[in-house]
């Protein structure tokens, strides 16, 4: 088995400095007299593996861009983060990315991306190396069956 990467193994930084991600799901919510699909985002830092949520409506970007930016509000942007090959973390990435090269710098501040982010893909058809999130996953699934019955 390989070595941990170094930067999960640093001390003295803030939590969530280095982050890995995935979304899951979908719960049907009752909503009036409908149901809909709703979706999870976890976010853990890889150092003390601490879990943060966040609500996702759909699996589209737009959606997954609003998760990260409440998730940097409250805990800073981070310096790398760790994700599958999903499409919404694709094109968030691409989209955070476009967003540095064609805003100006109130904009960018104020979505809180003026930092330098740096983005890791596991590789496709890898997803035993999304291991420490995907352990926390499951783990946050039989919680939410075992407290509402999804």
């Amino acid at each position: 088995m390989a070595d941990l990467p170094s930067e999960w193994l640093e001390f003295g930084n803030r939590p969530f400095t280095y982050t890995g991600l995935d979304c899951f799901g979908p719960f049907l919510i009752k909503q009036g007299r409908a149901e809909v699909k709703r979706y999870r985002c976890l976010f853990t830092c890889m150092n003390t593996h601490a879990v943060h949520l966040e609500k996702l409506n759909t699996l589209e970007t737009d959606s997954f861009l609003n998760a990260f930016r409440r998730f940097a509000a409250r805990h800073g942007v981070p310096k790398k983060v760790w994700s599958d090959n999903g499409t919404n973390f694709a094109g968030g990435q691409v989209q955070i990315l476009r967003s540095f090269k064609d805003l100006n710098q109130k904009v960018l501040h104020e979505y809180g991306l003026d930092v330098n982010l740096e983005w890791h893909f596991n590789p496709p058809a890898a997803s035993h190396m999304g291991g420490v999130w995907g352990r926390l996953i499951y783990t946050e699934r039989k919680v939410l069956v075992w407290t509402y019955g999804y």
